[in-house]
């Protein structure tokens, strides 16, 4: 049983950072992709960043050039820097992964609340 284990979040003042962190616990890891989702309150749940196998990282376009995404899918953990927080930025952000076990598995973290106060 694969869990992701999220921490970093908290209340920060607009202009400030954060450094979100997700590492995997269970069995192997060896994921395909990781990613940071994010989620504020009446609204969808949207991709922030992501990084394949490869290395390959993507950024929504909200936080381009102020979000840098960083990771290991074969050691299961990806870390997410946070600079320049705006209050747009409020919202429950979480860990996800995703693995081939001959079908695709998706992981989810239990979510970690990031606060940004103007």
């Amino acid at each position: 049983q694969v869990h992701l284990v999220e921490s970093g979040g908290g209340l920060v003042q607009s202009g400030g950072s954060l450094r979100l962190s997700c590492a995997a616990s269970g069995n192997s890891h060896m994921f395909n992709s990781m990613a940071w989702y994010r989620q504020a309150p009446g609204k969808q749940r949207d991709l922030v960043a992501s990084i394949l196998s490869g290395g390959t990282t993507t950024y929504a376009d909200s936080v381009k050039g102020r979000f840098t995404l960083s990771g290991d899918t074969a050691k299961g953990t990806v870390d997410l820097q946070m600079n320049s927080l705006t209050t747009e930025d409020t919202a429950v952000y979480y860990c996800a992964a995703k693995q081939w076990r001959f079908k695709w598995i998706d992981y989810w973290g239990q979510g970690t609340q990031v606060t940004v106060s103007s």
